[in-house]
């Protein structure tokens, strides 16, 4: 084991954390590209790019719970959790590559429906960025010791993953979506494949190490994990709907240029910069902001309030964002929740489950992100498309995003965080 991982040095965190932020960064170009690219280039309406984003949640029903349940038992190329970072990381890349072609694929293989080429795309991407999420994130909490060393493992994670999702929010914006999918394809190969080459992951993974009194055998708390999963998955509706729709409510609200190529470039430059506010304020708080608060407060607290100022945010959005200036100042807000639902959970959820099984636990979490995003895309899709006014966007979202805070309410403290001045090995 090398010093920088047996001392938990910074160097050591931010090694851990380039692995998601690869998965995270080829998110962050379907999020800012897929909607854009299918509405403008290739003509799609909107519930036809809903159909798309539904691949991607039903590839992570089966990639994450199976390869997390998997990744848990299986050794070789030196890792549990490596070779399918290095596998989904590679095939991202390929995806990405794959993804501004989709015409010249269709013509290749002779298929006249670009809505079957682009959802079998869409759904190997999304494959591919689960076979190595769950993983990515799974490694943090096998080489962490739980309490706040688990904690600064993924607000690290997310803080380092946000920053370069603002890049490559900032690189669309400047350079446009093309640029960004093509420098995306080199750096998720990168940061998938090298950095995990240097974490020396644990052979044996202690069942029930970190049990606590009143839990069953194993170490996993059940009942709080299904009301964690429950107000997870009311966050991820209204994250998932500002995802995939925001495309429509910009064209409705917002003045654009007359001519369509220019409104299409425009309306990408507005949602890029948009993008690229939510994730800055995203990668800036977790590390610096969230993490001493929740060891202060409490980290499902800190959570549940942040996640309330998201949910006032969108209402703001209803109320104030029919301008590209307010929608940016809007997005900051709602970055405060962002923060915390792509790094708090996780760590709240690791310390409630077994730790041999940390995978499976990981890619049954991710249910309660999948499901919400297939809802999103296979029922609000058409709700959205035949609404006179666009601004149900952000009232569905809103109201979603309340529902969770109020969801956090019944979910109870499992860690060291709990208060001011909780040393690391005490438990609750």
């Amino acid at each position: 084991m090398r010093d920088m991982q047996r001392k938990l040095t910074g160097g050591f965190y931010a090694l851990i954390s380039l692995p998601s932020t690869a998965m995270g960064f080829a998110l962050s170009i379907q999020i800012s590209a897929l909607s854009w690219i299918l509405t403008t280039q290739y003509g799609l309406d909107i519930h036809q790019v809903g159909i798309v984003w539904a691949a991607g949640p039903l590839a992570g029903i089966f990639g994450q719970v199976i390869i997390g349940l998997i990744s848990d038992r299986v050794w070789f190329w030196g890792g549990r959790r490596r070779p399918f970072i290095i596998i989904g990381g590679a095939l991202a890349a390929l995806m990405l590559f794959a993804l501004p072609n989709i015409r010249a694929i269709s013509e290749a293989l002779g298929v006249a429906s670009l809505l079957v080429v682009a959802t079998v795309i869409a759904l190997t991407l999304d494959l591919a960025i689960n076979v190595s999420f769950n993983p990515t994130r799974s490694v943090i909490a096998d080489v962490t010791p739980e309490g706040e060393a688990r904690t600064k493992g993924y607000t690290w994670m997310q803080t380092i993953s946000g920053f370069f999702g603002v890049l490559a929010y900032v690189i669309g914006a400047v350079a446009g979506n093309y640029v960004l999918i093509y420098a995306g394809v080199g750096l998720v190969l990168l940061f998938s494949v090298i950095p995990i080459l240097f974490v020396d992951e644990p052979r044996e993974l202690r069942a029930g190490a970190d049990q606590r009194p009143g839990e069953k055998s194993g170490g996993t708390q059940w009942g709080q994990l299904f009301r964690l999963y429950g107000a997870h998955a009311f966050s991820w509706i209204g994250v998932q709907t500002m995802f995939v729709y925001i495309i429509a409510f910009i064209q409705q609200k917002m003045a654009l240029p007359s001519s369509p190529a220019d409104a299409a470039r425009v309306s990408g430059q507005v949602i890029s910069i948009s993008f690229a506010v939510l994730n800055t304020v995203g990668f800036l708080l977790p590390a610096p902001v969230l993490e001493p608060l929740a060891v202060r407060f409490g980290r499902v607290r800190v959570h549940m309030g942040a996640v309330a100022i998201m949910a006032a945010g969108y209402f703001g959005v209803v109320a104030f964002g029919t301008t590209p200036l307010m929608l940016y100042i809007l997005m900051g807000v709602l970055g405060i929740g962002w923060a915390s639902i792509v790094s708090l959970p996780f760590a709240i959820m690791t310390e409630k489950v077994d730790k041999s099984r940390t995978g499976f636990f990981m890619g049954i979490f991710n249910l309660s992100v999948v499901l919400p995003q297939l809802f999103v895309s296979l029922v609000l899709g058409k709700i959205i498309l035949d609404a006179p006014d666009k601004s149900l966007i952000f009232i569905v979202s809103g109201c979603t995003l309340a529902l969770s805070a109020f969801g956090w309410l019944f979910v109870r403290e499992g860690g060291p965080a709990r208060s001011a001045g909780a040393s690391p090995e005490r438990t609750h």
